[in-house]
C-alpha cells in the first residue's frame, strides 16, 4: 500500500501563504539554552563534572575540577553563559560551534584551562577560575555537536578556545581529601573520553525571542 505524507504548516501570513521559512530553523524543545543550570555527565566514565572549594596542591593552585559518581551532589551544577552575557541571553538556544562559559553555581568560578600539567595524568590542568562569574579569556569553550543546536539528548564535546584541548576524563582517581573523585583534564585529541551529556538541572525553554521563556 502506498503511504501518504501529511504536511502541516505551522502558520500563515496575511496572504494565506505558509510561513515555513520562519520555522525551519526553530530549535527543538530539547535544546540546551543560555541561562540553564545543569549537570554534565562524561559518557565514557559515568561521572559528573564537579568543583568545590578545594585547591590544587600543585600546578596553578586554583580551585580543582573533578568528576564524581553521585548524581545528587549540589556541587555539580553549572550555569550556561556566553562569552559575554549579551551574546547568550536567557532562553536563547546554544548553537553547535558557539563559544560559551560554564560557571560553577556554588562558587561562582568559571571552567578554565591553561598550560599547567594535570596532577595525575600529566595532561592539561582544568580548574575553576574567577570571581562572581568573571574570569578571563581562558574560560571559553566551543560546543561541538552535529546538528544546528546543542540538544539535551546528544553527547557533545567542549573544545577550549585558547589552547584547543578537549574537556576529558580518563579515569585517574584522587586520594585524600577528595578520595575517589576523578581527574578532569584537557586532551589535544578528540576521542571517546571527551563526550559529555546534559543531565539533571533547570532548563529554560528554548526560544528565538529571549524575552519569552519558561522554566522546564
Amino acid at each position: 500500500m502506498a503511504t501518504t505524507d501529511i504536511w502541516f504548516c505551522p502558520s500563515y501570513n496575511n496572504r494565506g501563504k505558509c510561513c515555513l521559512e520562519l520555522h525551519k530553523n526553530m530549535p527543538a524543545p530539547g535544546a540546551v539554552t543560555c541561562g540553564s543550570v545543569l549537570k554534565l555527565l562524561n559518557t565514557r566514565h559515568s561521572v559528573r563534572l564537579h568543583s568545590h572549594e578545594v585547591k590544587y596542591g600543585s600546578g596553578s593552585g586554583q580551585q580543582s575540577v573533578t568528576g564524581v559518581e553521585a548524581s545528587d551532589d549540589a556541587n555539580s551544577y553549572w550555569r550556561i553563559r556566553g562569552k559575554s552575557d549579551s551574546s547568550c541571553q536567557r532562553g536563547t538556544p546554544v548553537k553547535c560551534g558557539q563559544a560559551i562559559r560554564l560557571t560553577h553555581v556554588n562558587t561562582g568560578k568559571n571552567l578554565h584551562t591553561h598550560h599547567f600539567p594535570s596532577p595525575l595524568s600529566n595532561n592539561q590542568e582544568v580548574s575553576a577560575f574567577g570571581d562572581d562569574g568573571e574570569g578571563d579569556d581562558l574560560d571559553f569553550w566551543i560546543v561541538q555537536c552535529s546538528g544546528t543546536y546543542w540538544e539535551r539528548e546528544d553527547a557533545v564535546r567542549f573544545k577550549h578556545v585558547g589552547t584547543e584541548v578537549f574537556l576529558s576524563i580518563t579515569g585517574e582517581q584522587y586520594g585524600h581529601p577528595i578520595r575517589g573523585q576523578r581527574e578532569v583534564h584537557g586532551m589535544p585529541a578528540a576521542n571517546h573520553h571527551n563526550y559529555w551529556k546534559a543531565m539533571e538541572g533547570v532548563f529554560i525553554k528554548p526560544s528565538l525571542d529571549p524575552a519569552k521563556h519558561d522554566e522546564l
